[in-house]
Order: structure tokens, then sequence, then C-alpha cells
């Protein structure tokens, strides 16, 4: 059990700070698309509108938040010289990716079973990993260790302003993408572990579109976020238990983004192993996208929803596309959901 939390909490972050940091990241980020899908959406019964961060640098959204809070401390202490973070791999490249931009030392902190992709590609940003055993050490305290030995900066996964702040952008470029479709948005899903993503998403859309209904999803036996908002409380989850999706396991939602989430959020749905794999095949046959389990859970919900979407205008977040080869063989061999 954490502390309870009021919704009317003065929240980390604004729509405004979101607009800040999409300054700050112009010229660094991709301005990744909104797609567009008639003839599915024709099929489906309701407008789907996908942003495909799977096409950000990086492979994950998460270069949006890590490029904003580094160049933010940069500014603040120009004597910066390491950063050190934990993460099971978007983070990760995602920190090992502006580092390396702005000639920062990296060191993350990866467990031994994250996707071999997301360790490569970190150790390819120039980054130095060091390995954890997920359920047996404390990647902070191993962390916290390397930041004082290196003076480095720790730049968390989700709970800081400038990193929900940067996520944020997602959101914002949403509103002006549609916009330019001439659609509003009516309900918007987004993959939720720590929930930086599904809280920045929500500060700016909600800023502009107040009727917008935001939720996040989460997979099974990580639903923290959806117990908590029912509870009024911040809930963990049990340890140990499985899932596909290595990005969405957070033990529970973050001090920061749950204020924000109990503020904005309309709920959190929660989909199993096999509706993510669905989800990811939907992806590579109608959306011509590769999407790794954690980046499918919004689709993976929003497809579970069909029904209730009839007519509506639905924006889904597909939020990162590292999945190992064995992973995309896995999803390919499925059957069209669709079907």
């Amino acid at each position: 059990m954490g502390e309870t939390l009021s919704a009317n909490t003065a929240l980390a972050a604004t729509a405004a700070d979101v607009k800040t940091a999409a300054e700050r990241l112009r010229g660094r980020a991709v301005l990744t698309p909104l797609l567009d899908y008639p003839l599915l959406s024709a099929r489906l019964g309701f407008r789907l509108l996908v942003k495909a961060e799977t096409l950000q640098l990086t492979g994950s959204f998460k270069f949006r938040g890590a490029t904003n809070r580094l160049l933010a401390a940069k500014a603040a202490d120009p004597a910066l010289r390491a950063v050190v973070a934990f993460s099971s791999g978007n983070h990760a490249q995602g920190v090992a990716a502006a580092a390396q931009m702005l000639g920062l030392k990296a060191t993350i902190v990866m467990p031994s079973d994250a996707p071999a992709i997301k360790v490569a590609n970190t150790r390819g940003f120039g980054a130095e990993v060091v390995l954890y055993e997920r359920h047996a050490e404390d990647r902070e305290a191993i962390a916290r260790a390397i930041a004082e030995k290196d003076k480095a900066l720790i730049v968390p996964p989700y709970d800081d302003p400038f990193i929900i702040a940067g996520q944020g952008t997602v959101g914002l470029e949403i509103c002006a993408q549609a916009a330019a479709l001439g659609v509003t948005p009516e309900f918007v899903l987004a993959p939720c572990s720590g929930g930086g993503l599904v809280g920045g998403v929500a500060l700016a859309i909600k800023d502009q579109h107040p009727q917008a209904k935001i939720y996040a999803a989460e997979p099974a036996g990580f639903d923290d976020l959806r117990r908590s908002l029912e509870a009024g409380t911040r809930l963990g989850n049990a340890p140990g238990k499985p899932s596909i999706c290595d990005a969405l396991m957070a033990e529970k939602p973050g001090a920061l983004t749950f204020p924000i989430h109990q503020q904005l959020l309309a709920g959190s749905k929660v989909v199993s192993d096999d509706q993510v794999l669905d989800a990811m095949n939907f992806a590579l046959r109608h959306l011509k996208l590769v999407v790794e389990p954690g980046g499918a859970a919004a689709l993976a919900a929003v497809l579970a929803m069909r029904g209730e979407l009839a007519g509506k205008n639905v924006v889904v977040i597909c939020s990162g596309g590292n999945a190992d080869p064995e992973m995309i063989k896995r999803a390919a061999d499925r059957a069209d959901p669709l079907v």
C-alpha cells in the first residue's frame, strides 16, 4: 500500500511544460506520423488513427523524455558529464542515445532477461550496460551506487517532471495531426508501465480536448494502475508474474505520475498475452508496422473494446517496436484477428 493521493494534488508537470519540451526537442526527436487507415476503419466500425512511435529514434517514445531531461539538466549544469539509468530496454536506449548526442557518459542498469536487441542497441549508442537479476537485486540501489561513484545524474524512467513532459509531446503532436485531418480525438489509448507516457499525453490532449477519454493499457498481472485508480491509492503488483510485455512491468504507478492519472484518465484496460500477440499480428498484417509486445498493449485494448467504440474517433499509440525476431515470428504465425 502506498500513500493516498488526492485528485486535487498539484501536478508534477503541466500542459505548458509539454509545450516547452516540444521546443527543446524540435529538430532532435522525430515527428512521428499519425497514420490513417480508411479501409480498415470501415471494417472496424470506428475511425482508427495510429501514432507510430515505433518510428521514433531508438524505436520508442522513450527518446523524447530522456532527451528533454538531459537537455534541461545540461542547461542547468553545464559541467554535467555522466548519467545513469535503469531500464528493461526502451528507456535504456533513449538515455543512451540522448547522452551520446550531448557527449555524456551513460551507464545503464538492465535486467539480465531484457530482450537481446534492446541490450545490443543500448551498447550500440555507446553506453556501458550493467546487468542485474530482475527478481533478486535492486536496480535502483545499483544505479545509486554508480551515480555516486561517477558523480552522475540519475535519469528515472518515468517519475520525473521533465520525463513526463517529454513523453507528453506525443500527445501534442496527436492534437496537431488530428486537426490537420479534420478529426477530433474522442478516445486515446497508450500503453502504461510507470505511467509517464499516458500521463504526459493526457496533459497535452485534455488541454485541447477536455471531453476526450484517455485510457491506459496494462498487461494482465501488471494492472497496478487499474487497481490503484479504483482504490484511490498506489498499489503494487505481486512479484514474479510472467508477461511478454517486458516494457510494462513497473512495480506500481509513479508517485508523480499517479496524481495525473487520477485527474485526467478515464481508466485503464487490461490485456492478456494472447491479446497482445493478436495485436502484434494485426499491426503486421493491417498497419504494416512492427510493434513490440509492450508497444502493442493499447492496440490490443482497442481491439478488445471494438464493440463500445462504434462511430468514434480512436487514437492508438503504438509506443515501441523493439521486438526480438523470435517474438515477431510468434506473433506473425497467429491467425488474422480480424477474420
